[in-house]
C-alpha cells in the first residue's frame, strides 16, 4: 500500500505548482521503493501513470505539441529505476544501499536525460563544449534531485525501521515492566 501511496505523491509533485520548493519531486525515491516493495508484474503502474503525468503536463499545461521519441529516454528511466530499487533494495534494505540508490538513481537521470538532450536538439551545439554546456544547465535540477531523492527514500525506507525499533524498544520495556 505504502508504494502506491508513494506513486500518487510522486505524480503529484509533478503536477502540482512547485514554486518555492526547488522542483521537489519524489519520481526517483517513489520508483524505487516500488521496485523494491512490489512485485514485476506490478511495475506497468507506475510506468504508466509516469507516461500519462508526462503526455498531461506536456500537452494541457505546457501546451506543446507531444513527440513520443521525446520520452523514450525518460521512459526507460522509470522502468530503470524501479529495477535499481528491485536489484539493490529487495532483499537487503541498509543505509549504504538505500543512500547508493538515492544517488545513483538522479545520477543517472542527470547523465542519460541531459545527453539525450544534447543531440536531440537545437539547444546546445553538437560539440564536446556543447555537451559539457547541456550538463551543466541541468546541474541546478540534478542538485534538486538528489535532495528530493534522498528525502523521499529516507522516508519511505529509513523512517519505518526507526519506528519499528521506537516500538520494540517501547514494548520490550513494558514487558520487563519499566
Amino acid at each position: 500500500m505504502i508504494a502506491y501511496l508513494l506513486l500518487l505523491v510522486a505524480v503529484l509533485t509533478r503536477v502540482l505548482p512547485h514554486a518555492g520548493w526547488w522542483n521537489f519531486t519524489a519520481v526517483g525515491g517513489a520508483l524505487l521503493y516500488f521496485g523494491a516493495k512490489r512485485p514485476l508484474r506490478e511495475m506497468v503502474v507506475p510506468l504508466a501513470a509516469l507516461m500519462a503525468t508526462d503526455y498531461w503536463l506536456t500537452v494541457h499545461v505546457y501546451h506543446y505539441a507531444f513527440a513520443w521519441a521525446a520520452y523514450g529516454v525518460t521512459w526507460a528511466w522509470y522502468a530503470g529505476a524501479m529495477v535499481l530499487g528491485r536489484g539493490l533494495l529487495l532483499k537487503r534494505t541498509t543505509v549504504l544501499r538505500v543512500g547508493a540508490g538515492a544517488v545513483l538513481a538522479p545520477t543517472s537521470f542527470f547523465l542519460l536525460s541531459n545527453f539525450a538532450v544534447w543531440p536531440g536538439s537545437d539547444m546546445y551545439p553538437h560539440t564536446l563544449g556543447g555537451l559539457l554546456t547541456c550538463y551543466a544547465a541541468g546541474l541546478p535540477f540534478y542538485r534538486n534531485d538528489l535532495v528530493s531523492t534522498a528525502m523521499v527514500c529516507a522516508l519511505a525506507f529509513v523512517l519505518p525501521v526507526l519506528l519499528r525499533r521506537t516500538n520494540v524498544l517501547h514494548t520490550g520495556e513494558a514487558l520487563a515492566g519499566k
